[in-house]
Parts: C-alpha cells; sequence; structure tokens
C-alpha cells in the first residue's frame, strides 16, 4: 500500500521558489507511479516518442543493471496508461531537464570534524532565468521569450520503499534523477558542472542507454551503501552526459570520499580524498597540474578556481563543525554582488551529516536591498523518516 504525503516546506507565491516535499512509502513501482502522476500534475509530463531500438535497449540496460529504476518506470507506464513494454516511448526523465550548474562542494573526514562525524557541505548555484534565456544567455544572443525560472520548483524527495534503500534527495525539477541526496546507509552523492569554462547547451540527442547525468546520483544512492561499492558500481555502469560533463563528491559514513569523472574519450576517474579533506568546484580534478604555473580563473570559469582553493584553506584550517561549515560555504555563495552581471545565485545550501543521517538546507528565497540573498529558515530532512525534524 502506497503513503504518500506532500507539504511545501519553503517559498510560495511571492518568493523566488517554491518548494515540495514528497514523502513516498510502497514499492518501487508504487514510488514510480507517484512521481510520474507528480510529473504529469506539474509539469504536464508524459512519455516521449522513442526509437523502438533505442527504447528496448534502454530498458533491458535499467532491467539488468538498476532494477529499482527499472520498477519505477513500470509505475510510471501504469500513471500515463501506457504499457510498460511499449518501445515506442521512453518511460522516464519525468520533466526532460537539461543538466547543469556551478556548484561548490567541500567533505571533511570524522577526524577533522568537532562532531566525530563525516561532514559534506555543497551550494547549489545556478541561474536565475529561464531554459531558452540562459540558452541564449551561454550562446552571447538576446532572449526571444520570457519564462518562469528554471530553477523556481525544486522538490525534496523522501522515498522508502519496501524494496529498497531510503531514501532523501533534492531535484531541481527532474523527479527521477536529483541533484544531491542521502540514503538511509549514510552515503551522500551531488553533482556539480565538470567544466564551467566550455559550458553550454547539451546536445538535442535524446535519452541514451546508460546513465543520464541527473541520474547517475539516484543511481548510486539506489544500488550503494558505501564509497567502495559506488566505485564499482560506477566502474561498471555505462554514462552519457550529451554534451554537459558533470563531476560527483561521494562519500559516506565510514569516513571514505572520492570525487567521480568521467573524461572525454570515455575514460573514468577516481579522484581520492587528500588527507582528510577533499573539495570540488567546477574544474576536472583529474589533470595533473603545474603547482608553479597554476590555472587561473578568467570571465568564462565563475571563480571555479578562487572558490576551490578558498574551501581547501578554509578545511585545512582547523577541525571542521556543522556551524563553520554552513560559515565556509557562505563564504563562496554567488549573490548579486558576487555574480556581477551573471543571472548566477546560490539557489539552496546543505549540510550532510552522515553519522546523523541529515540533511539540512536553506532555500533562495530573493534577493535582499544590499544585494545579499534572503533564505528560508534551514531544514532538516533524513532519509528514515517520513517527515521533516
Amino acid at each position: 500500500m502506497t503513503t504518500t504525503h506532500r507539504e511545501t516546506v519553503a517559498g510560495g507565491p511571492n518568493a523566488f521558489m517554491t518548494v515540495d516535499h514528497l514523502s513516498v512509502h510502497g514499492s518501487q513501482a508504487e514510488i514510480g507511479r507517484t512521481l510520474a502522476q507528480e510529473a504529469m500534475d506539474r509539469y504536464g509530463w508524459r512519455p516521449t516518442p522513442a526509437d523502438p531500438v533505442m527504447s528496448r535497449a534502454r530498458r533491458a540496460w535499467f532491467e539488468r543493471n538498476w532494477p529499482q529504476h527499472h520498477a519505477r518506470m513500470t509505475g510510471a507506464a501504469e500513471a500515463a496508461g501506457v504499457d510498460p513494454s511499449d518501445d515506442a516511448v521512453h518511460l522516464d526523465g519525468l520533466t526532460g531537464v537539461p543538466d547543469g550548474s556551478a556548484c561548490s562542494a567541500t567533505w571533511s573526514a570524522p577526524s577533522a570534524t568537532a562532531e566525530g562525524h563525516a561532514l559534506v557541505g555543497r551550494n547549489y548555484d545556478f541561474f536565475t532565468v529561464g531554459w531558452q534565456q540562459l540558452f541564449a544567455l551561454l550562446a552571447g544572443e538576446e532572449s526571444p521569450v520570457q519564462e518562469p525560472p528554471a530553477a523556481s520548483r525544486p522538490y525534496v524527495i523522501t522515498s522508502r520503499p519496501d524494496d529498497g534503500f531510503a531514501t532523501t534527495l533534492i531535484t531541481m525539477n527532474d523527479l527521477d534523477g536529483c541533484m544531491e541526496g542521502i540514503n538511509e546507509h549514510g552515503l551522500a552523492v551531488m553533482l556539480l558542472l565538470a567544466d564551467v569554462e566550455s559550458a553550454g547547451a547539451p546536445v538535442d540527442a535524446g535519452p541514451q542507454v546508460g546513465l543520464s547525468s541527473l541520474q547517475l546520483p539516484r543511481f548510486v544512492l539506489d544500488t550503494c551503501a558505501d564509497v567502495e561499492q559506488a566505485k564499482q558500481a560506477l566502474l561498471g555502469a555505462k554514462q552519457y552526459d550529451l554534451g554537459v560533463p558533470l563531476h560527483y563528491l561521494i562519500a559516506d559514513r565510514n569516513g571514505q570520499a572520492f570525487v567521480w569523472e568521467h573524461s572525454r574519450g570515455g575514460v573514468d576517474h577516481i579522484v581520492e580524498a587528500d588527507g582528510e579533506a577533499l573539495c570540488v568546484t567546477n574544474h576536472m580534478l583529474h589533470p595533473p597540474t603545474d603547482p608553479t604555473n597554476p590555472p587561473r580563473d578568467n570571465a568564462e570559469t565563475m571563480l571555479t578556481y578562487q572558490r576551490h582553493q578558498h574551501l581547501r584553506e578554509r578545511a585545512k584550517a582547523g577541525s571542521m563543525s556543522v556551524t563553520r561549515l554552513r560559515e565556509v560555504l557562505d563564504e563562496v555563495r554567488f549573490d548579486a554582488r558576487q555574480a556581477g552581471a551573471l543571472p548566477m545565485r546560490t539557489l539552496w545550501r546543505t549540510v550532510f551529516d552522515l553519522g546523523e543521517l541529515t540533511m539540512a538546507t536553506h532555500f533562495y528565497l530573493g534577493d535582499a536591498p544590499d544585494g545579499g540573498l534572503v533564505y528560508s529558515p534551514e531544514l532538516t530532512f533524513r532519509p528514515v523518516e517520513h517527515r521533516r525534524s
């Protein structure tokens, strides 16, 4: 039996964003049906036309490698009133949002924190305009339309399946993917744009076989209990980014962490933590750099190198704590003063306490008169509960 609860937890009609917390308890298929119904009601989602050969191969790959997602697709088919084995349509991509964001993230080992728990923090930095406006901006063109901001209706989704791991995640507006999340074993994942200097509109090629950029974090949360399992799962998974490469910080409650990168040529990279801290922003970490001539920011890099260096210095400056982690993340966030002419803001800040299995987040509601940011109160979510604390 499915149990569903939806609650608006931040923002509203007069704020930049409205954030809903959707909690679902049931089988994976029932959860998939609920998410698809939400996507139909909120976004007008419908199954999209597919090449039958591609659709059949995708469904077979999910059934073999990610059965949780395959089961949710079956539920999505029921919600949409189509045959789950129909090769003429795609049954996932519950809004079809293009990928990409800026962002900063940092991890501290339990031995380096006041709480004695592994801590992870991240700023989710994104544009405050709609998709066509964003792509016009990236291309240096005038936007042809005015449209709602792409990031104005994020969701917190807590899923507790009868047949899998409980998860709590945040998604900008793709209900079967996520930007970050934590599962019941204390494994956390978050995505970040990997090459901000070369970022542009994604290739219009449609869903491929394997994991999309937004599906990868959800795949890890569904199938892995710790970092070692995540490494093996990702090394064995087929992935695609449609021209917008992302990288991922993955950490567990046991004190292990790494950054996963997938470079041109299909080469996988596992970037291990350097000591008790690991920081990541919006440039690839695996290429070697010349310490006598380090890369520097320019007009296209969105301060990725400056933010990375600041996070590294602060992480090594003394014991980390939940309170200090919030302060460090706030020091590298984007507001109207930091972003300059770019319509970029830190849309939410999340702190994960992996020992406590908590995800604490506040959400951007608008700009203050002085150019600062107005946020909601911080909200704490847990994958093992169906309510927020």
